[in-house]
């Protein structure tokens, strides 16, 4: 069996990191299976649903390095539902029901009030077809309830293990409102059914639908696949994300200068008990990927912590794969020894322009006032220059100059760099170049 995977986003929102670490699931599984991946926007809700959204969604994944062999839209595919949901009613599967939002909420509200589970309590089952009748009569649309069965549904998860969830613990699930138009989990199970899917990987949040839909399959003559709940993120305390997932975008880590593959290997390691380690590619992350692992263990996720690997990660990042990224942000003299002399000095990419500038470019020098960096440019070696040529110059000031040290230092790298602190000097100087560092010593020129 060749295994056929999907994520399904709802085009409402931008893409954020519980939703990508889902995607990078799937995609981790499928890649070790050799199998399918199917990106399946769930559109149904038309209010809500936005194209600009689903082409973020799409590009996220493509930054992430997630491809997928097959896209579907459930807003292209409404017949199909409409078909099996006649097929429900064939089989007398679900049952219409008439009550308003507001008897719904003063029957939920009287039963919370008692202490009881607020659960739907089938009166519509009960209504004759004369009582059916005259609510139509008095315009009242129906909307349709799935009929569960009076059972335990049980299914081998993959991660959790044996899985089970009394029926008479849920509502009926309501599948089609008033309206005509379909909620979740009918569209999600014909789907599933159809285009062939062997393994749903998801959020534990989503236990109670597995249930729904694997009763909703078996009515449909379909064969449930096979299910994965993984621990849902929490913060570094233990709370859940959900406040705080508006902030952590894609969008929002991307233009922070989180690198795609520092994120995916932090996602991929969260709850595992795998070392956290920068990896090359998807692929090598998939040879460590395993269901089993993701089992019990929260999912913290520390955006501090991501940042700092993301530092590590970019220190670690050879020149060959930062060239392109290099190129796009317009640094056209960055070279192989430019960035093994700033590299181990970035937070992120992006600040490598400033060392660009610094090294081919003008900066704002700040020449110290009491003639120190005049003293030292004028005893300047002459090129060629090497990594040697800065402790050849140094060691000529502290004996021409008597300095050492901070009072040695600071003042050059002032001048030079207009930082206080940065990459080596050793690296920088034969990049600088002697006739821009000797007029940034001088404070003739930047």
């Amino acid at each position: 069996m060749t295994a056929r995977v999907r994520f399904a986003p709802s085009p409402t929102g931008q893409l954020h990191v519980g939703n990508a670490r889902t995607a990078l699931l799937n995609a981790l599984f499928c890649r070790r299976e050799a199998g399918t991946f199917i990106l399946r926007f769930d559109d149904t809700d038309a209010e809500r649903s936005r194209e600009e959204f689903a082409r973020a969604i799409a590009a996220d994944l493509e930054w992430m390095g997630i491809g997928w062999q097959l896209q579907v839209r459930q807003s292209d595919r409404i017949e199909r539902y409409k078909a099996a949901f006649a097929r429900l009613v064939q089989g007398g599967f679900v049952y219409p029901c008439y009550e308003t939002q507001d008897e719904l909420e003063f029957k939920r509200r009287r039963l919370l009030a008692r202490r009881q589970p607020p659960l739907y309590d089938r009166a519509a089952l009960s209504l004759s077809a004369a009582e059916r009748a005259a609510l139509q009569a008095e315009g009242r649309v129906p909307y349709w309830r799935l009929k569960l069965p009076a059972a335990e549904i049980a299914w081998e998860d993959l991660v959790r293990g044996p899985t089970r969830i009394r029926a008479d613990s849920m509502s009926d699930p309501i599948l089609i409102r008033a309206d005509g138009t379909f909620l979740y989990m009918l569209p999600s199970t014909v789907d599933d059914i159809e285009l062939g899917v062997t393994h749903v990987i998801r959020g534990e949040d989503h236990v109670p639908n597995t249930a729904v839909q694997i009763v909703l399959c078996q009515a449909l003559g379909g064969t449930p696949p096979h299910y994965a709940h993984v621990p849902l993120l929490t913060d570094r305390a233990g709370q859940g994300l959900s406040k705080r997932l508006g902030s952590l975008t894609l969008a929002s880590l991307r233009a922070e200068g989180i690198e795609p593959m520092a994120l995916n290997a932090f996602l991929a390691t969260l709850g595992t008990g795998i070392a956290l380690r920068p990896a090359l590619s998807l692929d090598d992350l998939a040879n460590d990927f395993e269901l089993g692992r993701l089992a019990g263990a929260a999912a913290k996720f520390d955006d501090e912590q991501l940042r700092r690997f993301n530092e590590r990660f970019v220190h670690e990042m050879s020149y060959a794969q930062v060239a392109p990224k290099l190129k796009a942000l317009g640094l056209e003299r960055a070279d192989e020894v430019f960035w093994l002399a700033v590299r181990d000095n970035l937070h992120r990419i992006g600040d490598a322009a400033y060392w660009h500038e610094v090294c081919f470019g003008n900066i704002d020098a700040d020449r110290d006032k009491e003639g120190f960096t005049a003293q030292a440019a004028a005893l300047l070696p002459p090129e060629p220059w090497t990594a040697g040529t800065w402790g050849d110059w140094v060691t000529q000031l502290k004996s021409t100059t008597g300095r050492r040290g901070r009072d040695l230092f600071q003042p050059l790298r002032c001048a030079l760099t207009g930082r206080t602190d940065g990459p080596e000097l050793k690296a920088l100087l034969p990049l600088i170049g002697r006739a821009k560092a000797q007029q940034r010593l001088q404070g003739t020129g930047s």
